[in-house]
């Protein structure tokens, strides 16, 4: 088939940038960026999101081990980012192109009004004609909000842009059925649905130079589909590689979405990793959301569980089984929220002395899981 969609992101490993001896490989991200460029002429627009600060901050550094504490690692990101975006702005500007550096956490796509500016900023770049390079900003993040690897946050920014296909490039052809390093006769798979979790089994570790290995490309293909963005695990090995996906002859692994697009704020509830608070529902509000696709009224709430401001994300839980069965943006605080539940809409202002919305949780806040 021939790929005829407009917006990719195209995600580029550690191993196949970087190695511990020399930090970054110059000449191979200058070839990619000749293959960004060549996709961007046929139409299509990009965004990279590139890993290789760490350690290209190690070579600089002088370091020839990946370090365990997180201050270290924050350090070789700080001084190895000038060197990754000095790279690519001088590759990108040979042929005329502006790059564009952002940085993200995952506090950037947990919080809604900081997922509109990013998402708002990303296509503007775009519009703008500009490539934006995207790195998790490794220099600031702590344990508890990194993303973890860059593959999931490739996967973040497919859906943030809503981008037809997440292209992975790495050292290796694709997804195999074993090893290929130590069973000749290993077979590469050609095609699967992104989520199966029967392709895991297949999935080995990460190298040591990224956080990343198979398994979390598999993983980060699933959070891709969200948005409906199909997946292609690739080689960045091979010249040639990023148009011959264009022209429909997929060197590779290719998952395919299995279901359509939710909408842009469905699809942000979906893939927010962390909740602020849980609403305890009785049965009737239960029925309500599974089955009828309302709204949550404060009618059908039981309890309150955590401490939430106005918009922040909630998980919906049954009372009666402790199963998570939506998760919303909900309309009040946990305190206001608190003074309300039980009681019919007609009283919100009677008891809170002003009223913002009839609805604890809008229908279109609400994602069913």
């Amino acid at each position: 088939m021939k790929v005829t969609d407009r917006r990719w992101v195209v995600k580029i490993g550690s191993a196949l940038l970087t190695d511990l001896t020399s930090g970054l490989d110059r000449r191979m991200i200058t070839r990619l960026v000749g293959e960004v460029v060549e996709l961007r002429e046929r139409g299509v627009d990009v965004v990279l999101v590139s890993s290789g600060s760490i350690v290209e901050g190690m070579q600089r550094l002088g370091w020839q081990e990946r370090p365990r504490e997180l201050y270290k690692l924050q350090a070789a990101a700080a001084v190895g980012q000038m060197g990754l975006v000095e790279t690519y702005q001088r590759a990108f500007s040979e042929y005329g192109v502006q790059a564009a550096q952002v940085l993200l956490t995952d506090a950037d796509l947990t919080d809604r009004s900081r997922y509109l500016n990013a998402r708002s900023a990303l296509r503007t770049l775009l519009q703008l004609g500009t490539v934006p390079v995207v790195n998790e900003n490794d220099s600031v993040v702590t344990q508890e909000i990194r993303f973890g690897d860059n593959d999931t946050l490739a996967a973040l920014v497919a859906n943030l842009i809503e981008a037809e296909y997440l292209l992975i490039l790495t050292d290796q052809e694709g997804l195999y059925d074993r090893d290929p390093n130590s069973a000749e006769d290993a077979q590469l798979i050609r095609e699967g649905v992104a989520g199966d979790s029967l392709l895991e089994q297949y999935a080995g570790p990460g190298s040591k130079l990224g956080r990343g290995g198979m398994l979390t490309k598999l993983q980060a293909a699933g959070k891709a589909a969200r948005s409906g963005a199909s997946t292609i695990i690739l080689s960045g090995r091979h010249a040639g590689r990023l148009t011959e996906v264009f022209d429909g002859r997929v060197k590779g692994t290719l998952l395919k979405a299995g279901s359509g697009r939710l909408t842009a704020r469905k699809q942000w509830l979906a893939g927010r990793l962390r909740a602020s608070g849980r609403l305890l529902l009785d049965s009737g509000a239960v029925k309500v959301l599974t089955q009828s696709g309302r709204s949550l009224l404060p009618v059908g709430v039981l309890a309150v569980e955590g401490v939430f401001e106005r918009g922040g994300l909630v998980d919906c839980v049954d009372d009666t089984t402790g199963v998570v069965i939506a998760r919303g943006l909900v309309n009040y605080s946990s305190a206001e929220t608190s003074q309300i539940i039980g009681q019919p809409s007609a009283k919100i202002e009677q008891i809170l002395g002003y009223v913002d919305e009839p609805e604890l949780i809008h229908r279109d806040n609400i994602v069913i899981q």
